[in-house]
């Protein structure tokens, strides 16, 4: 007479209860090790964010001072770099292409504050709370600190 295995027939074998907690364990020693390092420092990440922003700010702006000798008036503040400004000082050479596609708003859905006084200018996140001042994740921030 013919075993199982002889007739063709094979056992199906599926995990171990053993195997099966080793790998929950290991799955939750993963979760308890990266989650906290993703989930628990979203106000960092924004400011991260925020002031990754203003350098291409600042970049775009000295390119547009290397055309133009100045950089836009408040007044004409970071729109300047997408679309030509109007108004004094009037750009000598905008252009062909705008310096930036766009002005995005801050990590925190906020526009950035500009300010140019005696041709040295600064850009402003007004943080989470999107007012002045603040302390921790409310607190300003300012492109001359990064």
């Amino acid at each position: 007479m013919k075993t199982r295995k002889q007739r063709g027939q094979h056992r199906i074998r599926g995990f171990t209860l053993l195997e099966i907690l080793i790998v929950v364990l290991i799955i939750g020693l993963i979760v308890a090790l990266v989650v906290p390092n993703l989930v628990g420092h979203p106000d960092q990440a924004k400011i991260k964010m925020a002031q990754a922003q203003m350098k291409s700010f600042d970049q775009a702006l000295q390119v547009y001072y290397l055309s133009n000798s100045h950089y836009p008036s408040t007044d004409q503040g970071l729109q300047a770099l997408v679309e030509r400004p109007s108004g004094y000082p009037e750009p000598r050479s905008w252009g062909p292409k705008p310096y930036m596609k766009r002005i995005p708003l801050d990590p925190w859905g906020n526009d950035y504050v500009y300010s140019n006084e005696n041709n040295e200018f600064v850009i402003y996140s007004l943080g989470a709370d999107g007012e002045e001042g603040g302390d921790g994740v409310a607190e300003d921030i300012n492109s001359n600190d990064i």
